[in-house]
């Protein structure tokens, strides 16, 4: 049997991965940090059972080590971190803390007490930036991040690749463009729709506030690429991939097939434009090349964008009830 560790168990890609790994007969160990509220609602909602909890933050070294060192896992995969783009502004040194130094304190201590097992570290489309525009972006795309958070993860993405070539690690990135499912971060905009889209069905609310609804993104399902995850760990050489739908969409359409998934007909007016939610630096498209992934890892995507917009919305109908 093998182990498996995961950081970010309880979010929202942790919770998919945690369901998959235990379907393949993993043991597996969550790692959370010592909160008084600790919200388990995610594994609850998938019916996760079965994972062995361990106590350690990805700003405290000496915790990471410690865990590392009782658990001995064969595979790791760090999807902690401070996720939400727009509170990277407001919180910048938190914010490459978490997403950047303690990857380097995973690193470190995986060389150091666990050398065997292979890491996983979760990159980002945010790290592209508008380089290259509305092009798709793949592996070899340089970095031009334009969010703390961005920065943060281009970081933690570089030092996951020296340590893999300093020291014969096996670890890798998985550059993972946006992925949704009805347990995605209420804060999130595609779960802000599909919950004010189930509210304004229910007759609880008149207006959704957003901010950039121009926005265009490569939006896809969190079940399939956690799938992905997984297999870049099965491989014999550690490489980085991009994983992505190859299709792009407006935060607007978006809006519009949230409404009609649940039965109503769209209307600008149902829409407040916040100056508070608009990024200081936006990135108006995000576009992934997975072509890689498909080759090598055998990996598509099994959701279409209209699937997973429908899946959201109907969660949310389902929650009002």
């Amino acid at each position: 049997m093998k182990t498996a560790l995961i950081t970010g168990i309880t979010g929202q890609d942790g919770a998919y991965l945690a369901k998959l790994l235990l379907s393949k007969e993993y043991k597996v160990y969550g790692m959370l940090s010592r909160r008084v509220n600790q919200s388990y609602q995610n594994l609850d909602f998938l019916g996760v059972k079965g994972v062995n909890f361990v106590y350690a933050d990805l700003t405290d070294q000496c915790s990471i080590q410690n865990v590392i060192k009782s658990v001995m896992p064969d595979e790791i995969y760090n999807l902690g971190a401070m996720s939400f783009v727009g509170l990277s502004w407001d919180k910048p040194a938190y914010t490459s803390q978490v997403n950047g130094i303690g990857v380097l304190y995973m690193l470190e201590a995986i060389k150091n007490f666990c050398p065997e097992a292979r890491f996983y570290q979760a990159s980002t489309s945010e790290m592209y930036g508008n380089c290259k525009g509305s092009e798709a972006k793949n592996e070899l795309t340089p970095f031009i991040p334009r969010s703390p958070y961005g920065v943060a993860k281009v970081f933690a993405h570089n030092m996951v690749v020296n340590y893999r070539e300093s020291y014969g690690m096996f670890a890798c990135c998985g550059i993972l463009f946006n992925h949704e499912s009805p347990i995605r971060g209420p804060e999130f905009v595609t779960r802000k729709i599909s919950s004010g889209v189930a509210e304004i069905k229910a007759g609880k609310r008149d207006i959704i506030q957003l901010g950039n609804i121009k926005a265009q993104r490569d939006w896809g399902y969190a079940a399939d690429y956690v799938e992905a995850m997984w297999l870049m760990l099965q491989q014999e050489i550690p490489e980085d991939y991009v994983i992505a739908t190859g299709r792009t969409h407006s935060v607007e359409v978006f809006l519009q097939k949230a409404f009609a998934a649940a039965g109503l007909q769209y209307s600008p007016e149902y829409i407040y434009q916040d100056p508070k939610f608009m990024r200081p630096a936006e990135l108006d498209v995000l576009l992934g090349d997975s072509t890689k992934a498909e080759k090598k890892l055998g990996w598509k995507p099994n959701t279409s964008f209209e699937e997973l917009v429908n899946l959201m919305v109907q969660a949310d109908i389902e929650r009002l009830k």
